[in-house]
């Protein structure tokens, strides 16, 4: 299994997280399933929601891209696109810093620790160092000589 492989595998499950957690911001789903912490207290603080959405739904769109981007970097022809390494470097890098200032809120502003939201931001670091090996990995590949 190749990295980008691997790291389709963790944008799905992040992005089942995010429609987990986006359902619940919109009422859809009553309560949410949380065995340590307090998702409710997280969920329903004013750091939920950025720019008029839930932080979820901003989950969703940034687990989607990097899903796409994968995607299109297992098949054969984008396999050793330099730009298509480097995008998902700074997405998922992005998404490390992201996930940093809203973990430093649930810690020292609410108070109250979501495990999804954990689980997303290890998630997120995952996908980083994963993205960090695979630009290496093709630096190495493809420097001339």
């Amino acid at each position: 299994m190749t990295k980008r492989m691997l790291m389709a595998i963790i944008s799905l499950v992040g992005l089942m997280i995010a429609i987990y957690l986006t359902l619940y911001k919109y009422g859809v789903i009553g309560s949410l399933t949380c065995s340590v912490g307090s998702c409710e207290k997280v969920q329903t603080s004013k750091w939920s929601t950025l720019l008029g959405l839930p932080v979820a739904t901003w989950g969703i769109g940034f687990y989607a891209s990097t899903l796409v981007l994968t995607f299109a970097g297992i098949q054969e022809r984008f396999a050793e696109s330099r730009g298509l390494t480097l995008g998902l470097l700074l997405l998922t890098g992005w998404g490390v810093i992201f996930s940093c200032w809203l973990t430093y809120h649930e810690w020292r502003v609410i108070e109250a620790w979501c495990q999804w939201c954990v689980v997303s931001a290890f998630l997120v670091a995952l996908l980083f160092v994963l993205a960090l090996f695979d630009w290496r990995d093709q630096r190495v590949t493809i420097t001339p000589a």
